[in-house]
């Protein structure tokens, strides 16, 4: 795709932009928007909640999410994310830079976060029995307050999991790392709105 030049990463044919009135970005091109935007972030409270047992590590770094851990709360230039958001397009699903077309690659993802990006497409389902779900993988039953839905508390999930007896056995050291996974899951990965709870249906997978 073609750009107008050096100080403009629009493309020379504005018409390929079908999304443009409903996108953020026509705020700034028009000089609307010049707020810099402020995205929540829950990693320091899950971290300040949930000190992870060194009797789990073994099982979290098994299951490939000790790299999303150790990246501890991130310090994020605010500025250089509102630039990135205002440069995305929802068409292509690109940024449109000044040097042209760029994305974000799963490599990049892998490279940051340590996460595995080979082998088989993960998938599941979100029609869960969540009392049978909870009771077989994290051994306890949430109580109707701590549900929404198919989304737990993660403030449960700390409160019931974080703690473990000094005799815990493999099984409760199990259901520790996979409360703990699934609470990180919802503090960095797959945050909601307020960044409270997390979806089940990650739960039979770890």
């Amino acid at each position: 795709m073609a750009f107008r030049g050096l100080h403009d990463a629009d493309p020379l044919d504005i018409s390929v932009l079908v999304l443009q009135d409903r996108y953020r970005s026509h705020l700034v091109d028009t000089e609307q928007f010049q707020e810099v935007l402020h995205p929540r972030q829950q990693m320091r409270a899950f971290l300040s909640m949930w000190r992870m047992d060194p009797r789990i590590r073994p099982y979290v770094i098994r299951a490939g999410f000790y790299g999303i851990y150790r990246l501890g709360h991130i310090i994020i230039d605010w500025p250089l994310i509102t630039c990135l958001v205002e440069r995305w397009r929802p068409e292509t699903h690109t940024f449109h830079v000044l040097v042209g077309e760029m994305m974000i690659t799963l490599q990049d993802v892998a490279i940051i976060l340590g996460l595995r990006i080979d082998g088989l497409v993960v998938t599941g389902t979100c029609v869960l029995d969540v009392a049978g779900l909870c009771g077989e993988f994290l051994g306890v039953i949430p109580p109707d307050e701590a549900l929404r839905g198919s989304v737990i508390s993660i403030r449960w999930l700390c409160q019931q999991l974080s703690t473990l007896a000094p005799n815990a056995d493999e099984v409760a050291l199990q259901r520790s790392a996979r409360g703990f996974i699934l609470a990180l899951m919802g503090s960095f990965l797959f945050t909601d709105k307020k960044g409270v709870h997390v979806h089940l249906c990650f739960l039979p997978l770890l």
